[in-house]
């Protein structure tokens, strides 16, 4: 692979700025020119370009015919002095959820906040979704939850037992009992049911997040998604 020298947030700028006014998309052009593992015609500035390119990939990968491959240090210095992710991850710290393996992207394409039970809540994880927003321009969050996850499996066994959990590990649990308590009443199984209403409030909490993510959300220039990846298939399924 021949490595192009890096590209200073400035220099990148002028050269999107060109671009822009040759009748060019500086996304396509970031698409195109820095990161060959991306759709040749994406737009890195949509969101639906965005959720789509993810989606494809998470299809590559289910479907046993990944294209991006395992990544040497070598192949990451073009992007040591800037980074261009098109879409920010909120998934769990499970060991088996590796949103750069499953959705099979390349080097740089996304921002991943990893918390136990992806949970939406914190300065932490607030605040790294909205520099992710504000900084680094992404125009897709997506919160995706799996299955058989154990932060919600706990929620659930401590919220029926009306018990608490010892240390920091009780509060983060305290984050997740609002959306099992939530689906109770739904049909189905009551573990599934809980994630998926974790990964619904999830998205709720990030519209309603002031002062970046809702204005942006309001303008049309961000959209937030949810989703839940099935360990078994490797699919990642959109929720409604």
């Amino acid at each position: 692979m021949t490595s192009r020298p890096p590209l200073s947030r400035r220099h990148f700028l002028r050269i999107a700025g060109a671009a822009a006014g040759s009748g060019l998309v500086a996304s396509q052009w970031t698409a195109s020119a820095q990161n060959q593992d991306v759709s040749p015609a994406f737009d890195r500035t949509d969101p639906d370009h965005a959720l789509r390119e993810l989606l494809a990939g998470n299809s590559r990968f289910a479907d046993g015919r990944p294209v991006s491959p395992r990544r040497s240090p070598a192949e990451f210095r073009e992007l040591a002095a800037a980074q261009f992710p098109f879409a920010a991850i909120v998934s769990c710290a499970d060991s088996r959820v590796a949103p750069e393996i499953l959705f099979d992207v390349g080097k740089g394409d996304i921002f991943v906040v990893r918390i136990a039970g992806n949970v939406i809540g914190g300065s932490a994880v607030l605040g790294s979704i909205e520099y992710a927003v504000a900084e680094l321009n992404v125009p897709l969050i997506l919160v995706l939850g799996h299955s058989n996850c154990g932060a919600v499996k706990a929620a659930k066994a401590h919220l029926d037992a009306k018990d608490s959990l010892p240390g920091e590990i009780n509060d983060l649990v305290e984050l997740i009992k609002p959306a099992v308590t939530q689906s109770k009443s739904a049909n189905g199984d009551p573990l599934e049911n809980a994630i998926q209403s974790n990964v619904r409030v999830g998205v709720e909490r990030l519209g309603r997040l002031e002062p970046i993510v809702a204005p942006k959300l309001k303008a049309g220039k961000l959209k937030v998604a949810g989703g839940v990846y099935d360990l078994r298939s490797g699919r990642v399924n959109l929720l409604a």
